[in-house]
């Protein structure tokens, strides 16, 4: 395992960080004296744990090659999600190994799904560490999508390189100026999104973890009612804004803070993001107008606001979207699979690979009209290649494929179709809410058996971390590169 220390040395200091991060509720038990030793007692394993891993990896050469990279990609949010669960476990609210893990799983991947029924009054401290482990999740996938995936050529994330410099495979170097720059810029919209939370009606504590929720599009409310809880126009506009800020390449800033002060309007995938927000918000709209016969009983701002939050995947509700028609919830189980940009908090198959895939169609409508022409695909000013363009359509054929095996297992383990295949969709897209009784957008997913919640576990990370990143462990030859 000695080609491996670079990989547990880098694991360790992650559970480090996530056990010092627990100093963090436990300042927020002091102050709402709640203090009790769920989190001391966690914190203390976490870090005792990753010194050991870092002590014991010292000698690494500080290198990553491809497989290692994908290693540390999967070990890494596996890890967070099961030290991350520690403090459910020790905590007052008598969750199983099965219900602490799946809301720390749900919570890393940004998803949003929760097995917590009375969050109205469950424990500040809890509350902080759900919000935390999201805006953890959001700029470790920011960081990642950045640096890592481009080299490792997942599912087209080549497209998003930041170094043209491909002699060979050692990634750490450049990856440590851009994830400063990252860090500082995902930090600086979360205080400015709590900054306006709290002016427009909430209270420090409800704007703290809502800010890092809605910047890491994860979606983890305070309440059972999510925002919609605070009926407040103001309030749903400033998530409105920080979740679209939170689902646009991350790149686009640096770009924008290095002179590029065009970027948000000449990026493809951002304008594309926009449309589809804007085409929902009309066709969601008119619809529910024709429905009711009027436009009066129709409330523009609860459509934004879900169509937003859908399509980001995450997942904060206004009203029971479900209750709609069935022609919307439709359109939402389509809004979860096409998701945000790439190289940003969003889940989903993403903006650009949604794209490329109408580029390839019209290219291979054009073949057929012109047998002998020459066609070329571009994506802003790139060219597309026959490897490029297998390697998105893999990637859109197995999330399909996923999608459907969880659902058919969802549904062998007793589920109803609604809630297999919406149960499933959220998953995969780390949206959050489901469809139906049991897991729509104001209920939660306590109810359903623990077999189902580590399907949904395992549909989370794969999806969160592009499938490839999973998969690929499991293929012998990758092994004997």
């Amino acid at each position: 395992m000695s080609n491996y220390k670079t990989v547990f040395f880098t694991l360790g200091v992650l559970q480090i960080i996530l056990g010092v991060s627990m100093i963090i509720p436990i300042i927020i038990q002091v102050i709402y004296d709640q203090l009790n030793s769920s989190f001391i007692g966690a914190g203390i394993v976490t870090i005792i744990f990753g010194i050991l891993f870092s002590l014991s990896n010292l000698d690494h050469d500080k290198k990553l090659n491809l497989q290692q990279a994908f290693l540390l990609t999967a070990l890494s949010w596996l890890s967070v999600a099961i030290f991350g669960s520690l403090p459910f476990i020790f905590s007052n609210l008598q969750l199983s190994i099965t219900d602490a893990f799946f809301e720390s799983m749900s919570g890393i991947t940004t998803t949003g799904s929760t097995i917590i029924t009375n969050l109205n009054d469950s424990p500040k401290s809890i509350l902080v560490w759900r919000a935390l482990l999201q805006w953890l999740g959001g700029i470790g996938i920011i960081v990642m999508a950045i640096t890592l995936m481009p080299i490792m050529n997942v599912g087209g994330m080549k497209l998003f390189k930041i170094s043209s410099n491909d002699k060979d495979e050692k990634i750490l170097p450049k990856s440590k100026e851009i994830s400063l720059r990252l860090i500082f810029i995902y930090a600086g919209l979360t205080f400015l999104c709590a900054f306006f939370y709290k002016i427009f009606g909430m209270n420090f504590f409800d704007s703290l973890t809502h800010s890092m929720t809605t910047i890491a599009t994860g979606g983890f409310s305070n309440y059972n009612s999510s925002i919609g809880y605070f009926d407040s126009a103001l309030i749903e506009i400033t998530s409105i804004i920080f979740i679209i800020l939170g689902s646009i390449p991350f790149i686009a800033y640096i770009k924008f803070l290095s002179g590029d002060k065009k970027i948000f309007i000449s990026d493809s995938q951002i304008r594309s993001f926009i449309k589809i927000i804007i085409a929902s918000i009309f066709i969601l709209f008119f619809y529910l107008a024709f429905q009711s016969k009027t436009f009066s009983e129709v409330s523009l701002r609860s459509i934004t606001f879900n169509v937003v939050s859908i399509l980001t995947g995450t997942g904060y509700v206004t009203q029971e979207f479900d209750n709609w028609g069935n022609f919307p919830l439709i359109f939402f189980l389509i809004l979860m699979f096409i998701g945000g940009c790439a190289g940003s908090t969003a889940c989903g198959i993403k903006i650009f690979r949604v794209q490329i895939l109408y580029l390839f169609l019209i290219n291979h409508l054009k073949k057929i009209i012109y047998p002998r022409g020459i066609f070329v695909i571009k994506y802003g000013n790139s060219n597309v290649d026959d490897k490029f363009m297998s390697s998105i359509i893999s990637f859109i054929y197995l999330y399909i494929i996923i999608f459907f095996l969880i659902t058919t297992l969802l549904s062998l383990n007793g589920l109803d179709f609604v809630t297999s295949i919406s149960g499933a969709a959220t998953s995969i897209s780390n949206v959050g809410p489901g469809l139906g009784d049991f897991i729509g957008p104001n209920g939660n997913f306590s109810q359903l058996p623990d077999t189902s919640k580590w399907i949904l576990s395992v549909g989370m990370i794969l999806g969160r971390l592009e499938l490839f990143a999973i998969l690929v462990l499991f293929i012998p030859s990758f092994w004997q590169r």
